[in-house]
């Protein structure tokens, strides 16, 4: 669904904050619809090379803020969200009252709805957004957005959720609602990687050939997305992190923390939860998410072989 009816939107000055394999992508798309695009990344190198191609390098959230009135921030984490508002040079104390800060990672939607708050008392409204679709649909401004927060914020920045996304849902007019959804889908896809490995871990002890195990799975009953796309990383033995095992650790803590509040009991998500902790102390905790199958005993994965490169979206939309 489109979050503004506006057939032709005016270009707007917007600053992304975070230019990863998702803020890349956006801020990319967002230019071209014809928007003015002011970034920042800790990778300076980084955001000149976006300017060389259109658009502007700032030197700090700062800086950026003094010449925007939307604000998308896609960093990793709730930590680092709160560094790029109120750290050295941060953007919340430059932005104008009445300007949007757009908050796109995953997060505890308890801490969301606080910074909802915390951001009202400065004059500045806020879009509770966390993302999902991966690289490629960031490219081409395919992402789904699931957004919650106050109508004067969609006001503003409506036209650039639109810029972005193929969906924008709209879950609610206060923060939170964004993020408890957005956390849903983490613990399903953290499950579905955890059980997509242990089966293809079963039958590589068994011994079944492991192209013919994906052949059969990918069309029967028991596939899904996860498996399709995560196993045929396994089977390519190609481990780059398009979503990272410490990502899983850290989404389906924030799973457990969110359930731990109303003593509500999630087993699958606690099991799964242990299989990636127990990948990342063994070494591969900045590998593929997919590496959480080495952590079964007395298999033969893969080795590293040549492949075309997988042009399939990652489903968590995480910026690396």
């Amino acid at each position: 669904m489109n979050s503004s009816e506006s057939a032709a939107p005016r270009p707007q000055h917007v600053g992304v904050i975070g230019l990863g394999a998702m803020g890349g992508g956006m801020a990319r798309s967002l230019r071209r619809a014809g928007h003015t695009v002011h970034v920042v990344d800790v990778r300076a190198d980084v955001a000149r090379a976006f300017a060389a191609e259109g658009g502007f390098a700032c030197e700090s959230p700062a800086a950026l803020a003094q010449q925007c009135d939307v604000i998308v921030s896609v960093v990793i984490n709730a930590a680092q969200t709160e560094t790029v508002l109120f750290g050295e040079n941060g953007c919340a104390a430059a932005m104008r009252p009445g300007s949007v800060f757009v908050m796109c990672s995953t997060v505890d939607p308890r801490w969301s709805a606080a910074m909802e708050a915390r951001l009202a008392e400065l004059g500045i409204l806020y879009l509770d957004a966390p993302i999902s679709g991966g690289a490629a649909k960031a490219q081409a401004g395919q992402i789904t957005m699931m957004t919650a927060g106050r109508p004067e914020a969609y006001q503003t920045c409506g036209p650039l959720l639109d810029a972005m996304a193929a969906k924008v849902y709209r879950l609610g007019e206060r923060a939170g609602a964004g993020s408890k959804v957005k956390v849903i889908n983490q613990l399903l896809a953290g499950v579905h990687i955890a059980a997509a490995a242990e089966a293809m871990a079963l039958g590589l002890r068994e011994g079944v050939d492991p192209d013919a195990l994906y052949e059969v799975i990918t069309h029967s009953a028991g596939n899904s997305w996860m498996f399709e796309n995560r196993m045929s990383h396994v089977l390519a033995g190609d481990y780059t992190p398009l979503s990272a095992v410490d990502i899983f650790v850290k989404d389906l803590g924030l799973v457990l923390d969110l359930a731990r509040s109303s003593k509500f009991p999630l087993p699958l998500s606690s099991t799964a939860h242990q299989m990636f902790m127990q990948a990342s102390s063994a070494g591969f905790a900045k590998e593929d998410d997919s590496a959480v199958i080495k952590i079964f005993p007395g298999i033969a994965l893969p080795a590293a072989k040549p492949h075309a490169d997988d042009q399939q979206t990652d489903p968590q939309g995480k910026a690396k």
